[in-house]
């Protein structure tokens, strides 16, 4: 499993790409296997899956039947939660939630609020109520335009999270929004994924990143550097970061995550590696147990 060892967390927005056969898994690895083998190379995924729909209790258990301890899963609270309405009055769906996760455990650390472009500064009392009667680790991630202009609203904003101990989600789309391309995959990311500037922050132990990259993964570089300096500095500082690596189809995801690992290992010598891929033979050994 991976190295846990490991000082950040490191992944992509899922783990159920069947396009990452012969790149990420093995050309015969089942579906079934997937999420143990992505659990072999990274120790972090975006809950994506749980935004849209929620699972059966019995995908939940497998889950946490696939996932070493120190795994953490980003799951998203279902946008019947985020999108649905004064948060205020979402408590008992955020509670039959919470129990259909149960079986995860400390793994669904922290949960991540995702809002749309529509919550303004007009619902910030939505956002304290619902902040305050969560008590469980959060990362919450705006979209409104107010909230990235560095005036009043942005400052609250910032003041509400960082006083009752929540992360703000940074999301950074500059990598994505430079490139000019024909590519369905790329057209579809850029007519939905945010094109706000990012906003790097540290409100807690374990600041948050999103990184939406190009399909050329040399064409990431320039804007990876940065965030290797803001990784590495908060690792030294002893946090303990979260990474994701988006690419618009995110067919290449897993191999920008690894760029990413690799350059951060040349920042911070000593590193430990990720772990190699299991092989066909291993993912066979591994449908008999």
């Amino acid at each position: 499993m991976t190295h846990p060892l490991l000082p950040y967390y490191l992944g992509c927005p899922s783990w159920s790409d069947h396009s990452w056969r012969e790149g990420l898994y093995p050309q015969n690895a089942r579906s079934s296997q997937f999420l143990s083998l992505y659990a072999h190379v990274f120790n972090a995924v975006e809950g994506n899956t749980t935004f849209y729909a929620n699972p059966k209790p019995s995908t939940v258990e497998r889950w946490a039947q696939s996932l070493p301890e120190h795994f953490r899963f980003t799951a998203k609270l279902p946008r019947e939660i985020s999108h649905g309405g004064d948060l205020r009055t979402q408590q008992p769906a955020v509670d039959a939630f919470l129990q259909l996760m149960r079986p995860l455990g400390a793994r669904v650390a922290p949960l991540w609020l995702q809002l749309p472009a529509s919550f303004g500064p007009e619902r910030l009392a939505e956002l304290v109520g619902f902040i305050d009667a969560l008590e469980r680790p959060l990362a919450v991630e705006v979209r409104h335009p107010a909230f990235f202009d560095r005036g009043d609203a942005e400052r609250v904003l910032n003041r509400v999270l960082m006083d009752r101990g929540v992360e703000r989600i940074c999301l950074d789309s500059r990598a994505l929004f430079s490139c000019t391309s024909t590519d369905p995959a790329v057209l579809d990311a850029q007519s939905k994924k945010p094109r706000v500037p990012p906003r790097p922050a540290a409100f807690t132990q374990c600041p948050q990143v999103r990184f939406i990259g190009r399909p050329e993964l040399h064409a990431n570089d320039e804007f990876l550097v940065p965030w290797i300096e803001k990784v590495a500095g908060w690792i030294e500082e002893g946090r303990t970061p979260y990474v994701f690596l988006h690419t618009p189809d995110n067919h290449l995801a897993p191999e920008l995550a690894r760029r990413f690992h690799a350059q951060l290992s040349e920042r911070l010598p000593g590193l430990p590696a990720l772990p190699t891929l299991y092989t066909p033979q291993t993912t066979e050994q591994l449908g008999l147990l």
